[in-house]
């Protein structure tokens, strides 16, 4: 897939700017326990198979498989880490079992010890994907985007909200100061926009359907609320009004980039109309902007639900094919300002 004429019109401005190459390949953080939860009803609204399907997408394609380095060999996150924004009684109850019914239902979820698991190695993913954004210029984890969950209790299938762990643990572990959530889920991101309100470090940004869940909203640093059926070119107009603008206010260390697949036209979730090429376009666009500013980012692949779970998979592997080529754009970037050079 290649970027839309439109989508390079859009970032005429980043030609001219010198990028570092970025070399090493691209890490994707994803754990075999993402997916592995266990009796697991094929037919739950949330598809637990994305995960692995995500993954065996990018290994079997072969111009990922060259660029890529899979992330696998890692633990999952501490309960100290968890903490650091979320309630200890919620925290301990999750993970022992000992939830109220209702607040399990509330999130959509049916409780196991497996689950249990997987929700940790997920937000550990982010906070790993992160460090190494930090170190690599960019990188991807194959899960993530929990954003429903609040301080104390979860929604909306998300247990611990990964994204704003990730960033206070950014911040608890000094590796950066000013930290942005850029959430382009077709769901607003209320509960990171709740465990953040009042601080100045940390950015959340909400680019969503209004129509859709949740139905009572919060708010966000920059909340961009979209009509039904929002098309590819509007889309993509609506965030070049305000993202290259805000990165250079802001001046972030890094960017969480909730890629949401969920804006899809197909989506059985959404109410938005982004095509495959929109989406595509969508990240590159995020991406570019990013490295031509030299803004590290991570990213995490948020929401997305249809029940042919290929398709699915297919249409998550999109960010880490976006990452692909906006690398291969910085390579070729330096290959031209040498050229000049010599």
């Amino acid at each position: 897939m290649r970027a839309s004429s439109f989508v390079e019109s859009l970032l005429v401005w980043t030609r001219s700017i010198e990028c570092e190459a970025l070399v090493d390949k691209l890490p994707v953080v994803s754990h075999p326990g993402y997916g592995d939860v266990e009796n697991w009803d094929p037919k739950h609204r949330f598809v637990m198979s994305k995960f692995g399907g995500m993954r065996n997408v990018i290994e079997s394609t072969m111009h990922l498989r060259e660029e890529v380095e899979v992330v696998e060999d890692f633990a999952p996150v501490s309960a100290s880490t968890l903490c650091l924004v979320h309630d200890r009684k919620f925290v301990e109850d999750f993970c022992e079992g000992k939830m109220d019914p209702r607040a399990m239902r509330r999130i959509g979820l049916p409780w196991s010890p497996s689950l249990v698991r997987r929700t940790l190695l997920e937000v550990q993913g982010t906070t790993i994907a992160a460090r190494l954004a930090l170190e690599r210029r960019l990188a991807c984890n194959a899960a993530g985007g929990t954003h429903h969950s609040f301080a104390d209790y979860g929604s909306g299938f998300t247990i611990f909200n990964d994204l704003a762990v990730t960033a206070a643990w950014l911040r608890d572990e000094r590796l950066a100061k000013r930290v942005l959530i850029l959430d382009l889920d077709v769901h607003q991101g209320d509960g990171t926009a709740a465990i953040h309100a009042g601080n100045p470090d940390v950015m959340t940004v909400s680019v969503h359907c209004e129509s859709n869940f949740p139905f009572r909203k919060q708010q966000s640093d920059l909340d961009v609320a979209l009509e039904d059926e929002v098309g590819d070119r509007d889309y993509l107009l609506r965030l070049s009004q305000f993202l290259p603008s805000l990165l250079a206010d802001f001046k972030p260390d890094i960017v969480l980039y909730d890629a949401g697949v969920d804006v899809h036209a197909d989506d059985e979730l959404g109410k938005l109309h982004i095509s495959d090429q929109g989406l595509f376009d969508r990240d590159v666009y995020v991406l570019r902007t990013c490295l031509a500013m030299k803004i590290p980012v991570a990213t995490v692949i948020g929401g997305g639900y249809d029940r042919d779970h290929l398709v699915l998979a297919k249409r998550h592997a999109i960010i880490v094919q976006a990452a692909v080529a906006c690398r291969q754009w910085t390579r070729t970037r330096l290959l031209k300002s040498n050229k000049v050079t010599n």
